[in-house]
């Protein structure tokens, strides 16, 4: 049996996988900014589920959560940082307001739930971190550079702690799913102020993105398993993608970049000269 702590508990992978770990016996202290998201999940499993009313972006009350969390089940095993969303707007349209909320959720939320459950984590000498972060934390699309500012950062934060915390036992999986039929581009997701001048570069990017969405989308209820397997996992990886699509898309971009980086390398190496 393994201790689940899991933010963003309400909807989407985080419910799903909340699900997934009580129908096989675990325990879950599940988080969410509206408590009453988390009625279904103690009617069904009751005690087994410890509901935590959390905003991620407020560090006291992660390490509030976290220590509430190890009270009640005494250890903790897998921590989750599932809670995010996705911003909208181009580059000249994003705001220092927009800019900061999208990194004070998706970037600083994670670090402060993970830099409270470390010391547990440390003292049992064992646990799982799982970075929920994206095929847009290796690739970038138009529309989304904020998200991916986060999601790239949260990439590098996570792979510099696998390696830090790699001696007590504790394991990093930065988890990176493709497109899902999540609330990450809906009623969650905020918009940029559009500039009229972008007007025909939007309809395009707009376009392209719904069309992906409508052919490539799939249902988060499908990731259950591989998440399970993944925490099961004597040995698991850095980096797991979620999905048939963010494989193609990594090949590609790697692909791109290492024949960019050959091209240039002489003059790269002229540098020191």
């Amino acid at each position: 049996m393994s201790v689940w702590f899991i933010t963003g508990a309400s909807r989407g992978f985080g419910r799903v996988w909340a699900e997934a770990a009580l129908d096989r016996g675990d325990k879950v202290a599940a988080t969410a900014r509206n408590l009453s998201t988390l009625d279904p999940l103690v009617e069904a499993y009751g005690e087994a589920v410890l509901p935590i009313q959390l905003d991620v972006t407020d560090r006291d009350a992660a390490f509030a959560a976290v220590a509430a969390a190890h009270e009640r089940f005494g250890r903790l095993d897998i921590i989750v940082n599932n809670a995010g969303y996705g911003h909208f707007g181009l580059v000249e349209e994003l705001t220092e307001q927009e800019v900061r909320a999208q990194l004070e959720t998706n970037l600083f939320g994670a670090l402060w739930v993970t830099q409270a459950a470390l010391p547990y984590l440390r003292r049992q000498r064992s646990g799982h971190i799982l970075q929920v972060s994206s095929v847009g934390g290796i690739v970038a699309f138009p529309l989304l550079g904020a998200y991916h500012a986060s999601k790239w950062a949260l990439e590098g934060l996570s792979q510099s702690l696998a390696q830090e915390v790699a001696a007590f036992g504790v394991k990093v999986t930065l988890v990176e799913p493709g497109p899902f039929g999540t609330d990450w581009s809906g009623a969650s997701a905020q918009h940029s102020t559009p500039l009229e001048e972008y007007g025909d570069v939007r309809r395009e990017i707009v376009e392209a993105r719904r069309i992906r969405s409508r052919t490539l989308s799939s249902s988060p209820e499908t990731t259950a398993q591989a998440i399970l397997a993944l925490v099961d996992a004597e040995e698991p990886p850095l980096r797991m993608f979620l999905g048939r699509t963010p494989f193609a898309s990594a090949v590609a971009e790697y692909g791109a970049r290492m024949q960019a980086w050959a091209q240039w390398q002489p003059i790269a190496e002229s540098a020191e000269d």
